[in-house]
């Protein structure tokens, strides 16, 4: 056991851990006003209903023994056994590694909200995140990142495909499901008829900043020790979220005549989703090709929406589906056998073996999780109700689901009628020939 690597774990956990308020403050921003608590409540319950169900039997079934390839056993259910000193993982004990995979486990579905966003009813969203957290995140995590010298999970330790840090098994995974619900819920009324800009850009910078802040956790502590993986993928963060964001705004720029504060946070979060699961296969100079590169091409994916027709509110499949996608697949090209992976891609001579195996991965977990989180999201609708009726999503879902406004307009309006009530002060005439309370209501003002 070390403990410089334990303290790292830990503390990359607790940045993981502050993603999710992140992206609760990230969605709140870009929603209407009467909806931003529904948003905010989303991310926030997330946290609770998934740390529940980790310490349940998600660890267990994620990276306890293995089950066909596909997912894990029942023998630490309740984290039995995990508290003993010889509990080790590595060169951390288990429970720190517990407490870090468990912030990944939290804000995968947390990503998918932003999808639904003005529609969804409280109860049926916490009903989707129990079902599709054990029947798709628990599964996926385990067949990515559970090794084992070839008796592990299908994808990582059979296939060996690269997922660093959580492109395929968190954004490709989430952004598939995203789909999914924005089309079994269907349009918000009024789309592509009413303006539904962001109620607060200083609210999505916030989150956007909060999310670049603890995606260094998210990413080089997957690293799993202090040295010199966590340090690479810390650097290839960095460049490729600052390349995503000027990728963006240039095509912005071309596209619409203007760089916007929205498109230099949506880039940032670009970038940073692009370079999750290459971080540790790319150098630094091939992380600024893949941020630029995924910056544009994510820019130009959050316009699909429009031309397929489905309403993705807060852009959820453009962004991480696109940009998970996109990332996983660069590793197949990029990829450097210098970087900490140790692969080499098509274009550090590697041929496309590799890019073949990164492309089975995505398209097996996309249609997986796009497929289950239709049935689910189909079956919670027929049941206890997931689609807000129209008379309520039109007065508000912050109102309608929580009785709660964000913003108390009523009673600021409340004290403007009681002033405006007031009687008028007597008035007398200066000198000047202007005119001023009299001394005596002066006083009782």
């Amino acid at each position: 056991m070390n403990a410089g690597d334990t303290a790292w774990v830990l503390a990359s956990a607790a940045l993981v851990m502050l993603m999710t308020p992140g992206l609760a403050f990230f969605y709140g921003g870009m929603v209407r006003m009467k909806s931003v608590l529904n948003m905010m409540m989303m991310s926030f319950v997330t946290i609770a209903v998934v740390t529940i169900l980790w310490v349940v039997v998600g660890y267990s079934l994620t990276f306890a023994g293995d089950t066909g390839h596909v997912i894990g056993d029942f023998s630490e259910v309740g984290l039995k056994g995990l508290l003993a000193p010889e509990a080790v993982s590595g060169t951390t004990p288990t429970l720190a590694f517990v407490a870090f995979q468990l912030m990944f486990a939290i804000i995968t579905p947390a990503l998918i909200s932003g999808a639904i966003a003005d529609r969804a009813t409280f109860r049926g969203w916490i009903a989707f995140v129990v079902g599709w957290t054990l029947l798709v995140y628990f599964p996926v995590a385990h067949s990515v990142w559970f090794l084992d010298d070839g008796n592990g999970g299908w994808i990582g330790d059979k296939l060996k495909a690269v997922d660093f840090a959580g492109g395929t098994a968190v954004h490709l995974n989430a952004g598939a499901a995203a789909l999914a619900l924005a089309i079994v819920l269907g349009k918000r009324v009024g789309w592509k008829k009413d303006p539904m800009r962001p109620h607060s850009l200083p609210l999505v910078l916030l989150g956007a900043g909060l999310l670049w802040f603890g995606w260094f956790g998210f990413n080089a502590g997957s690293a799993l020790s202090a040295g010199t993986t966590a340090a690479v993928t810390f650097v290839n963060t960095q460049a490729a979220t600052a390349a995503a964001v000027i990728g963006w705004l240039i095509v912005e720029r071309i596209v619409h005549g203007k760089a916007t504060t929205l498109g230099l946070a949506s880039g940032a979060v670009a970038g940073l989703v692009a370079i999750t699961p290459s971080c540790g296969a790319v150098s630094p100079i091939g992380a600024l090709i893949l941020g630029l590169a995924a910056g544009a091409i994510c820019c130009f994916a959050v316009s699909l929406k429009y031309k397929l027709g489905f309403d993705d509110s807060l852009d959820v499949v453009g962004v991480h589906f696109v940009g998970g996608l996109f990332g996983s697949l660069a590793i197949g090209l990029l990829g450097t056998a210098a970087a900490p992976s140790a692969v080499d891609g098509l274009f550090y001579g590697g041929g496309a073996t590799q890019l073949g195996r990164q492309a089975v991965a995505n398209v097996v977990v996309g249609l997986y999780s796009f497929t289950v989180a239709f049935i689910l999201g189909k079956v919670i609708d027929k049941t206890i109700g997931f689609r807000l009726k129209e008379d309520d999503e039109v007065t508000g879902v912050d109102q309608v689901e929580h009785a709660e406004t964000a913003y108390d307009y009523l009673g600021s309006s409340g004290l403007r009628g009681a002033l405006s009530a007031r009687p008028a002060p007597a008035v007398a005439e200066t000198e000047n020939g202007t005119t001023e309370a009299s001394e005596k209501e002066g006083v009782k003002a």
